[in-house]
């Protein structure tokens, strides 16, 4: 959830945008601006992650394009610790996905009016303690992108990156799942429907309400000494499958 404000502090604001002109023009736009105090400048979406890690600001002014890791992705890694305006040129995909979930935005170029109109709502939003809507963002973005290629763990101010075809197993454990990959495991604060949203479902299967398994690492479903069918995995896992999760492996299998 974002974080409150003490009513006498200032509002801490991080710049992100990968063109340097950008973030000049925004610098001195927020210049003007009372009670702020810019703690960050940001090129790119790993320097955003690592600020949020090291300086915690209160908001991002966020880049949409970007390369390596775009303004969507950084959200989905900071959401819940700060909240965001987005800064994006003409993209109307990147517009429809804002409109469609209330997500302040600003079109590029912006003036310095329209700025500090969309400050003045980010307060009143802290204030609220109002969240960003990262998974319903995330599944909107999600319908028109296609099928997830990478995913993406936060580690402090860390960045693991994961090609979804090395990830092995997906295990729910409380408020987080864990992606098991290369005999590591990597905790991200996710349910397990929202990785099965995302995740290539000719290629991974929901075979527990606990377990995603990737089928490239299938070896066979066998009985163990209590009748209970277990998956065994090349990576020498044993992962619990059930009735309905059966149901949905031989399916797949059937249709592969």
């Amino acid at each position: 959830m974002t974080r409150s404000i003490r009513p006498d502090a200032p509002l801490r604001v991080a710049i992100v945008d990968d063109e340097l002109l950008a973030r000049q023009v925004v610098r001195e736009y927020l210049s003007t601006l009372p009670d702020l105090e810019i703690v960050a400048e940001c090129a790119n979406g790993f320097e955003a992650v690592k600020a949020v890690s090291d300086v915690a600001p209160d908001l991002l002014l966020l880049d949409v394009q970007m390369p390596k890791l775009n303004g969507f992705e950084v959200l989905e890694l900071v959401g819940r610790d700060v909240a965001v305006i987005f800064t994006t040129a003409h993209d109307e995909y990147a517009i429809r996905a804002f409109d469609v979930n209330a997500v302040d935005y600003l079109m590029k170029p912006f003036s310095a009016e329209r700025l500090a109109e969309a400050v003045a709502r980010a307060r009143e939003r802290i204030a609220r303690r109002e969240p960003a809507p990262v998974a319903a963002l995330a599944a909107t973005v999600r319908q028109t992108a296609g099928h997830a290629a990478r995913v993406l763990v936060r580690d402090g101010g860390r960045v693991h990156v994961i090609p979804v075809d090395q990830i092995d197993v997906v295990q729910a454990q409380d408020d987080y799942v864990a992606y098991t990959s290369h005999g590591r495991q990597y905790l991200k604060e996710q349910t397990l429907a929202e990785v099965e949203a995302t995740l290539d479902p000719s290629r991974f299967v929901r075979v527990h309400r606990s377990f995603i398994i990737n089928l490239d690492r299938l070896t066979r479903v066998e009985l163990d000494e209590r009748e209970n069918r277990v998956a065994l995995l090349s990576t020498g896992q044993r992962v619990p499958v059930s009735r309905s999760g059966h149901a949905r492996l031989t399916e797949r299998l059937g249709s592969a």
